[in-house]
């Protein structure tokens, strides 16, 4: 069973146990990160679940509307490779609690380094990130759009 905690009417829980596919293409596509993943290939996306280190979850009552998903060591770095909060409770602090619900589920030597969306490059400096310069990518060997064998 997920660990859950409750934060006003809003509840956190841990894990990828029992996380629809559905419910996460859905949260994605209110989110706008939809537009930046291959959400076509269900495969890709289950996958994506699926082999996840740490995934933080946040839920208003049985509806998903938000999710930290992260691939680390745990102790010294921690990719946040995915933060989603659906639009309509954009500015609520929920962005904010699941990445520092996922900052407890981390050891305390290990740091959070992402790749922003673009329209979120003036979020992440008022919650305490630092911007990097140096951010580096290898296209896949095979379009993640395109549909699974």
């Amino acid at each position: 069973m997920p660990k859950s905690t409750k934060t006003n009417s809003i509840s956190y829980r841990k894990g990828n146990e029992g996380l629809d596919l559905d419910q996460v293409l859905a949260l994605f596509t209110a989110s706008t990160l939809g537009e930046r993943r291959p959400m076509q290939n269900r495969k890709v996306m289950q996958a994506m679940l699926d082999k996840a280190d740490l995934i933080i979850t946040a839920w208003s009552d049985d509806e998903l509307i938000g999710i930290a998903r992260s691939l680390t060591d745990f102790s010294y770095v921690a990719y946040l490779a995915d933060l989603a909060v659906h639009q309509d409770f954009q500015k609520l602090g929920i962005g904010k609690e699941l990445i520092e619900q996922t900052r407890i589920h981390l050891e305390p030597t290990c740091m959070i380094t992402l790749l922003s969306a673009p329209l979120a490059n003036e979020y992440y400096p008022k919650i305490g990130f630092t911007h990097h310069p140096r951010a580096w990518n290898l296209a896949p060997l095979r379009d993640p759009d395109l549909p699974s064998d």
